[in-house]
Formats: C-alpha cells, structure tokens, sequence
C-alpha cells in the first residue's frame, strides 16, 4: 500500500474518532493496576464502561474484572486484553477483528500488520504499525447499554430473574471498493457487569441491490499466549491457551456435560507466522478463529442480514477445575437467566385424559409444581385439530385451577417422514445418513410444518412446558427441493436457525423448554444431566450410586437447574422388578433416598410413571421431601463444590455454597456400606464467603465449628448403613 492512500485512510478514521470518542470518559490508568476482590466470592461493584484513551487513540472495555483496549487508527486493533484478577495478558500479536469470504474475495477487518515478532508485544511496538487491509474503513463507532438477549418471561421459579447488565461498543465499517459496495459490517463486543466475560459477534448488511455470497464469517481472531511449549508434538498433544474459557452459542449434538464439546465454531490453530515459537513443526494450537463448521457459501439476499455466531470469552485465573466450573456456572446464572428456572415436575405416562386430571391432584397433594406429559403418553402435540386444542385446553386450564403447569414431550429425530422430507445422505443421494440415521430435515416442508404446529399447539393449550426429544442434533442435508435451504452448503446453519428460532419462541412466550442438546444461550431450559439410558434398566442398588455419579460428574460445568436425571417409576428400556419402584410402597426406601439424591443435589429428575404415590403412607414420604426441598430451594439451587465422587467404598458428597444466602452453604453425605460409618469430614467453605466460623444445622440440632487457614471446618458426622446425613450451614 501507498503511502499516501495510508494516510488519507488515516484522516478519515481520525475523522470519526473526532466524532465520537470525546464523548467517552477518559480512562484512569490506575484502575488497571488496582487490586481486585475474589468475584467469585466477593462480586464485583465496578460497573461495565466503554472509555477513551487520554491521547483519543484507543477504546477500553473495562469493568473492574478485565480490560479490552482497541488502537482506532490506523487499525482498528485489539493489542491489550488483560485479565485484572490475576494481571494476566492474553495477547501476544495483533490480528484482524474478522475476516470475511464475500463473492470470492476474502476482506480482512481491522487489524494491522508489520508485526514480525509474535511471541509478545512490547509497548510502543503498536504506534509503528500500518492497517493490515483497506478492503473495509472504520465510519462510525457506537456505545449504549445492554440490550436484553431475549424477552424471556418466565412462569416458574428462578434462581436469577434479573437480565444481565452491561455495555455494548459497535464498530461499523463500509467498503468504497465498488465490488462492496452496498455492505456494512457491523462488530459487537458486549462487556458484562460483574464478570470477566465479553461477548463478540458481527453482522453483515446487504443494503445494495445484488445478491451476495458469504463463503466463510469469521467472527473473532485472537493470537493468544499459548497453553505450554513442546519442543515436538501436534495441536491435539498440547494443551490450548489456559487463561479463556471459549465458547459460542453454534453448539449441538455431542455432549449434555461439556459445551466445549458440543459447540461447533471454535477452531485452535497453529500461527506459522509465529517463527519463534519452540515448537519446531509451529504446531502450537495459539490461535482462536471462530467460524462455523460445515457452512458452504451462504445466501445473502438485496436487504437481508447475515449474523454471525454470538462467542462467549470468560477470562480464568489457573487451571483448577472446581474454580473453572464455578467459573463458567456463574456466566450462564448471569448470561442465561432463564437456565435457573427449576419447576418441580413428574414426567406422566398417561393413556387417557382422567390419568392426567389423576396425576394433577397428585402433584397439588405432594407439592409439586409441574406435569410433562411424557413419550409414550396419549398427546400428541402435532395434532392442531380444532378438537384436539380444545381437549388439550381443558386439561391446561384444568391444571392450571390447581396451581399446575402442563406441558408435553415431542419427538424430532429418530424417526422417518418420507424420502420428500427426511434429510439427503450427501454420499448416497438418498434418505439416510442422519446422526440418528433416519431424520426429517428442519428445512423440509414437514420441518417448516411442524415446528408451525407446535407453536400453534402451545400457543391455542396454554401448555406450559415443551420437551423436545432429538432436536436437530448437526444433520447435514444435500436436498435442492427443501424449501428451508438452498443445498448442503447452508443446510446445518438453517436448520440450526430453525431450532433456534423454535425455542427463542417458546422462551419469549413463557413455555419452558427441556431439549438433550447445548441450547441455553438461544433460550432452552435444561439439558439431561448426562447419563447412559440403559443404566436405568439397571438394580436399584446400582442406580443409586450410579446417579450420585452423574450428579457429580455433570455439575462442573453446569448448574442444579441446568440440568435434568431419570428415575424409572415403571420399566424403562426392559428393567425388571429390581430396576422399578412400582408398587412404590414396596419400595420406599429407595424411593426416597432417589427422591434426596437428586433434590438435594438441586437436580430435577424425570419421575416417570402413572403417579407419585400408590398409598398414604408413600405420599407422606414424597410430601416430606417436596417441603424439604422447598424449605432449602435457594441453597440447594446453589453451585456444587465437589467433595468425593461416589465409588462404593467409603462417603462421597458434595456441598452447596452461595455467600449471597443467608444459608451459605449445604452439606450432602452419603454412606453406600451396608454398615453405619464415623468420618470426620474436611469441609471446604472458602466459596462460602464465611471466614472465622460456621453453624451446622439439621433436624437432630446445630453445632459450631472453626474455620482453619485453609478455609476448612472439620465436621464429624455419622452416617447410617446405606443412609445419608445432611447439614444447612450458616
């Protein structure tokens, strides 16, 4: 590039910034340097705030937790991305805020180029350098508040009913090159009170009259510090960069335990311009792209906009897996509100109307709050006759007299429609190929239909509830008669559209939403806790422990709310008599210490069968354990911290900690030995907020005990043969 083109470019961003920037406080330096309070213990006051440089060349993202600063010419660049708890600087090279494919050409935006050496960057380094493209120019930058997400209204109880707050910088660029002409791209970086999180995405308009065609978005380029050196090995050898917590709301398919894994957009590669890396192969995974996999050329039409993937980046202070995951909760308690929702609910199996009318009394007898008709049920959600809405409309209203919420299971996948709807094997040509191996395509005119009747079905019930089993799970579809896609190469991301667009609907009209894929930042409520189906053909006596397991195993990362475990009141995938606790009142010991298990983790559990009690007696247990929970609903809600995982050997528990509560922490042990057991228990209470000594209370009496140095009380506790204890902590 010439010089003179450089600078001319360099007025005009200086123009805008003119503009704009003096109306942004100036920022203090010193506030980067001050110390920061544990947020995870003591929150965080500092609001979210979008600050100017003292000389007017940077933008700073700032909110007590983390700093995100911009140069605005000649870039604009991100070169200063600090973590402020632990004085951590993630980046270590400059690179361009997106990258985009259109019509054929790829047009870097922002950044700047010149930087040769990319394993740090010192100070001043930054002032030398040029604008890296000058494909698209910087012609406005906007600030405002943050804009809630959805319009979410919920009808059950919530362990957070507020919408997040923050700040949001937009940076808007257009082209004067005539091949982009009539494009505007729009970059949103959303800063979050109270955590180090920022939320990046970017949108692209098409205000021209042509169509255009967008092969690849890339919505977010960081050079990061990598995770380790290794002299040798390849990317999925090393670890990836510690210091951020990645993940974007493109997620399907894979695993109910650990979004990283489920979402599908985020990309670790190497940087061979980094040259001085160690590793002499430059296979250093140091390079965060965001871009969704399996996405050919995407449409663009005249007056149509594109946008991207929304990425969640939620700087960490180490690698401790227990603070990590507390961590990453607390993003989706603040991020995604409505995951706290929790109602109290069975899962019926009803053949006939009087069955659910039955199962309604039950629940206002026990304390429960909610019914989801389940499969195998007599509802068919699919049928919009104006006979069926009518009967469905009695049984909500029915319920909804009582203080009952009502709702359904509805099935997607693992079925076939026919060889006109189901999705296109790209291999075969023909039906087939699916994750389920048959499924309908979202995009067929059975997709577009169903999801249609569903809203209408809820909409005419008042059904309160939806569980939708087999969501579009990541099926690819090489069809060119779908209406709802154009051909392969935009099959994934419309469905995945669709499904979006299904459950943003349900939560922006207050129906709850159970779906078995990674939905929560698009609007579900709750996701299965994690388990293997056949388990739950499996003893009773194996279930127990096995469902500890999965409590345990299925909390880093996700909150009680967030999500849902199975108890077989019936048979279930071919258990026998010791696999089911039908007749109940044969079996209610086990019953209730399921029902303890799973409440007491703050884990609501499918509770599949006809009733929740067969005899006066069974129904005083579930009553008891329904008011116990309720009695201890906000700690019991609250974030787990990982004592021992069940192994049938010795005690395995976990405890409860919110130091907002006034009941700041909740202890859970159990005893699988078939003899009682005295441990002396170590119980962690650092997360607790309590410091000097803590009161533990249960239904035989309270005792006080010291807090160590290590933020440890010393409980001892005696745990009756295949019992449990439990202690609310003050």
């Amino acid at each position: 590039m010439k010089r003179l083109p450089i600078l001319l470019f360099i007025l005009q961003v200086i123009a805008v910034q003119s503009q704009t920037l003096p109306n942004l406080p100036v920022f203090d330096e010193k506030l980067a340097q001050n110390p920061v309070a544990d947020w995870l213990v003591k929150g965080s006051r500092t609001p979210a705030q979008i600050f100017k440089s003292a000389d007017g060349r940077d933008l700073i993202l700032y909110n007590g937790l983390l700093l995100r600063r911009f140069r605005i010419a000649p870039g604009p660049a991100c070169f200063d991305y600090k973590n402020l708890s632990s004085g951590e600087q993630l980046i270590r090279a400059v690179s361009p805020e997106a990258r985009l494919t259109i019509d054929g050409k790829t047009c870097v935006i922002g950044g700047l180029s010149a930087q040769n050496e990319r394993a740090y960057l010192m100070p001043g380094w930054i002032d030398r350098y040029t604008t890296q493209s000058n494909d698209f120019q910087l012609t406005a930058i906007e600030t405002g508040p943050l804009r809630p997400f959805m319009n979410w209204k919920p009808k059950t109880w919530a362990g957070n009913l507020r919408q997040p707050g923050g700040q949001v910088l937009t940076l808007v660029f257009e082209s004067k090159l005539p091949e982009l002409a009539g494009l505007r791209v729009r970059i949103f970086y959303e800063i979050y009170d109270g955590l180090p999180l920022v939320v990046k995405w970017l949108s692209v308009e098409n205000f021209g009259p042509q169509k255009r065609q967008l092969a690849r978005v890339t919505s977010e380029i960081l050079a990061l510090v990598e995770g380790e050196s290794a002299v040798g090995g390849s990317p999925d050898m090393m670890r990836k960069p510690q210091g951020i917590h990645v993940e974007t709301d493109y997620a399907f398919g894979t695993d109910v335990q650990r979004p990283r894994i489920s979402e599908r957009a985020t990309h670790w590669l190497t940087d061979p311009a980094y040259t001085s890396q160690v590793n002499y192969g430059y296979q250093t995974p140091c390079l965060l792209e965001i871009w969704p996999e399996k996405t050919g050329p995407l449409d663009l039409a005249a007056g149509e906009t594109l946008r991207s993937v929304r990425t969640c980046e939620l700087l960490l202070e180490g690698y401790d897996r227990e603070r990590c995951g507390l961590a990453v909760r607390k993003m989706y308690r603040t991020l995604a509100p409505w995951s706290t929702q929790n109602p109290i609910f069975m899962h019926l199996i009803s053949r006939d109307d009087q069955q659910v009318r039955d199962a309604v009394e039950q629940c206002v007898a026990t304390g429960y709050e909610a019914i989801i008709l389940s499969f195998g049920s007599h509802c068919n959600m699919e049928d919009t006759s104006a006979a069926n809405l009518r009967r469905w409309r009695d049984l909500t209203d029915f319920a909804h007299a009582r203080g009952i919420l009502l709702g359904s299971y509805s099935l997607f996948s693992s079925r076939r429609i026919s060889d006109a709807d189901d999705v296109i094997d790209p291999k075969t040509g023909k039906p087939g190929g699916a994750v389920f191996g048959n499924a309908p395509c979202f995009g067929s005119h059975w997709g577009l239909a169903y999801a249609e009747k569903l809203k209408i079905f809820m909409r005419e019930t008042g059904f309160d509830l939806f569980e939708n089993d087999g969501p579009y799970p990541g099926d690819i579809c090489a069809s060119t008669t779908h209406p709802g896609h154009r051909n392969l190469d935009d099959s994934q991301w419309q469905q995945l559209k669709m499904q979006n667009d299904l459950y943003r609907w349900c939560n922006e009209n207050g129906v709850y939403v159970n779906a078995p894929d990674w939905y929560f930042l698009n609007g579900s409520n709750k996701i299965a806790l994690g388990y293997r189906e056949v388990n739950f053909a499996l003893s009773r006596e194996q279930q127990k422990i096995l469902n500890r397991q999965n409590i345990f195993d299925g909390s880093w990362e996700k909150t009680p709310s967030m999500g849902w475990g199975f108890v077989p009141l019936t048979a279930y995938h071919g258990g026998g008599a010791e696999a089911v606790l039908e007749p109940l009142n044969e079996h209610l010991r086990d019953y209730e210490q399921l029902m303890v298990q799973y409440y007491g983790a703050g884990v609501q559990a499918c509770y599949r069968g006809p009733r929740l009690f067969d005899t006066e007696e069974t129904k005083r247990v579930v009553q008891k354990t329904i008011a116990w929970y309720k009695k201890y609903r906000d700690i019991l809600n609250a974030d787990i911290i990982h004592l021992r995982r069940p192994d049938g050997r010795d005690w395995d528990g976990i405890l409860h900690v919110d130091p907002a509560l006034p009941t700041k922490g909740f202890l859970l042990l159990y005893n699988p030995l078939k003899t009682p057991i005295s441990r002396t228990i170590r119980v962690p209470l650092y997360y607790s907020g309590l410091e000097t000594s803590a009161v533990f209370s249960n239904d035989s009496g309270s005792r006080k005990l010291k807090i160590n140095r290590s933020y440890e009380a010393e409980r001892p506790v005696e745990i009756p043969a295949e019992g449990w204890v439990w202690y609310a902590i003050r």
